[in-house]
């Protein structure tokens, strides 16, 4: 990957002084205007190449759209569903969150809620306050014993499953990631959700807002309950329905709920908060010194970190980008952006491609072809798209082009000449193909055939490239060096096929490019140039 530039950072509401510390003191500015309206923010965003929020800013595709230097938007805390993270990997923009920041609160305020449903502390304090001394009202009961069903087994749930442990509860739960036998080793038993819903005596969930958990909890799954069953939400609105968890507190088939997050916040309708059988918090998961110090903290050292080409953690848009911080994962990145660049040039008169096909050969770029892939793209789309490709978005850009992009690999070529690790990309586009093949020798990525034409040299991808091609004869370097000096321009090297009949592929350095092909295009049967 390229390195990312990010000069101006903008923070948009209240994070820990620490963050905005960290990133001056490697160089970024910092900008913090807090509590600014969307048109406001739409506004400022255009000079800014980072933007770090909380949960209160909603970064939509409006916004999105007019951050036109933006790179990152850091999100100081673990959901990014106030993110459209869909419409920032169309743009290139990396998403970045701090995983494990608040897991220690938000686990923390969900035991403290279980703790409060079963022994009703909030409404006792209240009735205190009112001068009641009501004690058979509010009879609790025993976590001791008790099932608890945790929905979603990361850091979050992990951590509840610990600490209620150490009250007797016996652990259950449900994940469609983590596996069963891990889950196994912090005394969670994972089944699933139609199996946990009847066993449970209090549930809580710990999951993203997805489509596929929207309305997990609802009058369906509350059916399926123990009657009674209490349950809580420190994750995200909407993972339990508020209309059924309203109906179900209101038939007692759910005996009570804590709830730190709504579908809106604040809500606009207070049923729920008003049932005397609910206690609420407003979105207070994350709300401890601690929390907010690690994840401004956090946000910060994981931007500086990214730029310094150290590391890269909490991209939630971006996986591939974790494998361009190898020792030699940039000069494959320009090969693979180089090949691109050739054969977008070679088949420009072909366009648009219909089929992308990588082929890596070495053990060596076993795991690369994803990384290969996306940069193979980013040469071929360069200055074809809308949206400016990088290793983020392309992949996003080639499928709403109707591009197909497959890899491949072949560790073991059986082939002494392919001993070496080699990139091979062929494209399809109008029915025909082109093919180029590259590797790295040294430092510096080459070309090594073209379209079934071995070099005699390996050329090098980087300068002015004049890249013609031409039944195969002598006279092709004299004739192609007098129009060249003939321009002005140097001719710095010259590589031809290693094939001495048919038409072959021939490549010049230049020290600058020709300002028009129309000389060379007479002299050949078909010519183009490139900066690489």
């Amino acid at each position: 990957m390229a390195p990312v530039s990010i000069r101006r950072i903008l923070i948009s509401e209240s994070v820990d002084p620490c963050c905005k510390q960290i990133l001056q003191d490697n160089g970024i500015q910092v900008t913090e205007k807090q509590t600014m309206t969307k048109d406001e923010l739409i506004g400022e965003i255009k000079d800014f190449d980072g933007l770090v929020v909380r949960s209160a800013t909603k970064v939509t595709a409006e916004i999105i759209d007019a951050a036109v230097n933006l790179k990152i938007i850091g999100r100081a805390g673990t959901g990014v569903d106030n993110v459209d993270v869909d419409a920032a990997t169309k743009r290139g923009i990396i998403v970045m969150n701090t995983p494990s920041g608040n897991t220690i609160s938000a686990a923390e305020l969900t035991c403290a809620l279980l703790i409060s449903l079963s022994r009703h502390v909030p409404q006792a304090t209240m009735s205190m306050k009112a001068g009641k001394w009501d004690r058979k009202k509010f009879m609790g009961a025993e976590l001791y014993g008790k099932i608890l069903g945790i929905v979603g087994l990361g850091r979050i749930g992990k951590e509840v499953a610990a600490r209620m442990q150490s009250f007797g509860m016996k652990t259950i739960g449900y994940d469609p990631i983590t596996p069963p036998e891990i889950s196994a080793t912090w005394g969670v038993e994972q089944m699933s959700l139609e199996e946990l819903w009847p066993k449970c005596d209090y549930i809580t969930v710990h999951t993203p807002l997805m489509p596929s958990t929207t309305g997990l909890l609802n009058d369906s799954s509350f059916a399926q309950c123990k009657r009674g069953v209490k349950v809580v939400n420190c994750a995200r609105g909407g993972i339990i329905d508020e209309p059924a968890l309203l109906r179900a507190l209101e038939s007692g088939q759910c005996g009570g709920a804590g709830l730190d997050v709504f579908v809106e916040e604040p809500p606009k309708d207070w049923a729920l908060v008003n049932h005397p059988n609910v206690i609420s918090c407003p979105h207070l998961g994350a709300s401890t010194k601690e929390a907010q110090a690690r994840c401004g903290r956090d946000i910060a050292l994981q931007i500086v970190d990214m730029l310094q080409g150290k590391a890269l953690v909490g991209a939630v848009n971006a996986q591939v980008l974790a494998s361009t911080f190898s020792a030699d994962s940039h000069k494959w990145i320009q090969l693979g952006e180089a090949l691109g660049l050739v054969l977008r040039s070679c088949s420009a008169s072909k366009q648009p491609y219909s089929q992308v096909q990588i082929t890596t050969i070495g053990e060596r770029l076993k795991s690369c072809g994803g990384l290969l892939g996306s940069a193979v793209m980013v040469g071929l789309l360069k200055d074809s798209a809308r949206n400016r490709p990088n290793l983020v978005n392309v992949l996003s850009l080639a499928q709403e082009a109707g591009i197909t992009v497959t890899t491949d690999n072949i560790s073991d070529s059986g082939d002494q000449a392919l001993a070496q690790s080699i990139c091979v990309v062929e494209i399809s586009a109008n029915g025909t193909s082109c093919k180029a093949i590259g590797s790295v020798h040294g430092e510096a990525p080459v070309l090594l055939e073209l379209n079934g034409c071995p070099f005699r040299q390996p050329v090098p991808l980087s300068g002015n490239l004049l890249l013609f091609r031409a039944p195969a004869s002598p006279q092709n370097l004299p004739n192609i060096a007098g129009v060249v000096a003939a321009a002005g321009v140097g001719a710095e090297w010259f590589s031809a096929s290693a094939a001495s009949s048919g038409d072959q592929w021939y490549c010049v350095g230049m020290s600058a490019p020709l300002g028009d092909l129309g000389s060379v295009k007479r002299l050949v049967k078909e010519a183009t140039q490139l900066h690489v």
